[in-house]
């Protein structure tokens, strides 16, 4: 299993935007791979418990996405029978995942993610891919991002030339927003993420 423990970062500054996280999230309960959709556990943190690598790195990497979250991914086992609340789990991932996201606070990481799993070298090996994943997008312009949403929004067979339609430029330049925001790069490198997390708890 993999638990997720999300904390607010600033919070005394911007105040508690818990509610609206857990609004944008909300959407995410009934899709497979969802064992216990995110609630608030304690404070201005939130968390879940997956059982799919691959949506463990699109939450994660949408959350580094808004700045606004110190991220922590706990990889292990969790007792069974899961209670209904995820407030009341417990388990060696949920411990993981404790110590990832305080982690994931310190000032010296590159972003504020990281991945505690039993198997020691599959977590760190994790957490690499994912940083660098990370760092990608908390660095990617409004530009990138908007060439990137647009795909999103329309759908899988979009094309490039629907994309520059729907946002009144040329292909070209989506074209080159795409290179810039590394998009490619980034499709090829989560499944190798999500490979080794699921690696990590076999």
């Amino acid at each position: 299993m993999f638990v997720l423990t999300v904390d607010q970062q600033a919070s005394r500054r911007v105040g508690d935007r818990v509610d609206a996280l857990l609004r944008d999230l909300a959407p995410m309960a009934g899709r497979d791979g969802v064992v216990r959709a995110f609630e608030r556990t304690v404070g201005d943190e939130v968390q879940a418990v997956l059982d799919a690598a691959e949506l463990a790195v699109e939450v994660a990497l949408q959350l580094l996405r808004t700045k606004a979250w110190s991220v922590g991914i706990g990889v292990g086992e969790v007792d069974e029978p899961l209670p209904e609340s995820v407030r009341a789990g417990s388990g060696t991932a949920f411990v993981l995942a404790r110590a990832a996201v305080e982690r994931a606070k310190s000032r010296t990481r590159p972003v504020p993610l990281a991945v505690e799993g039993g198997a020691g070298d599959l977590a760190r090996d994790a957490e690499s891919v994912l940083t660098l994943l990370g760092a990608l997008v908390t660095r990617r312009s409004p530009a990138g991002w908007a060439v990137i949403d647009a795909f999103g929004a329309l759908g899988p067979e979009a094309t490039q030339e629907a994309v520059a339609k729907h946002l009144g430029v040329s292909q070209q330049a989506v074209s080159q927003r795409l290179r810039t925001a590394m998009w490619a790069e980034e499709v090829a490198a989560r499944p190798v993420a999500a490979r080794l997390l699921t690696e990590g708890d076999r």
